[in-house]
């Protein structure tokens, strides 16, 4: 069975490192789904930073450092580098989309590598629902977990 990809934008990250009660559940939904190998979760270099000290949110606290460490070192997460190309990419999203630079690059990161689900609680980017960069389509929405992917005990009959 083909395992699920989405990319998360570092809101999403945060919304589970600190226990945000809005974002929290949905979150874990997908984040168990990771855990269970029915997902994988596919993210910038520069989440690994940026959820640490984003806008809107205060500065997390350095005892959560092993936490952090955790997270982004979980089998389920694949981190991608910012390169020229993505950056390049990256300020064609700005000027094309009117996207901030930092959301930019997680939209270029996401096209890319064809991962055709941005998960964000970014007003901005949901609002645009779908973006097409580079002739590629990606749809943007609030983190939730694929039911379908679930896969049957074997006790059950088909």
């Amino acid at each position: 069975m083909a395992k699920e990809v989405v990319y998360w934008d570092s809101n999403a990250f945060l919304g589970l490192l600190n226990g945000e009660v809005e974002k929290v559940a949905p979150c874990e939904d997908v984040w168990a789904a990771g855990e269970k190998g029915h997902l994988i979760i596919v993210t910038s270099t520069l989440t690994v930073a940026e959820v640490i000290y984003s806008r809107g949110v205060p500065k997390m606290d350095p005892a959560k450092r092993p936490k952090v460490n955790d997270f982004f070192r979980a089998p389920h997460i694949v981190q991608k580098p910012l390169t020229r190309k993505i950056a390049e990419l990256a300020r064609d999203v700005v000027w094309d989309c009117n996207i901030q630079a930092k959301d930019a690059i997680h939209v270029a990161t996401a096209a890319y590598y064809h991962v055709g689900i941005l998960h964000t609680y970014d007003d901005k980017l949901l609002a645009l629902n779908l973006v097409t960069i580079n002739g590629f389509n990606l749809q943007i929405i609030k983190p939730h977990a694929v039911r379908q992917l679930e896969i049957p005990s074997d006790t059950e009959t088909h």
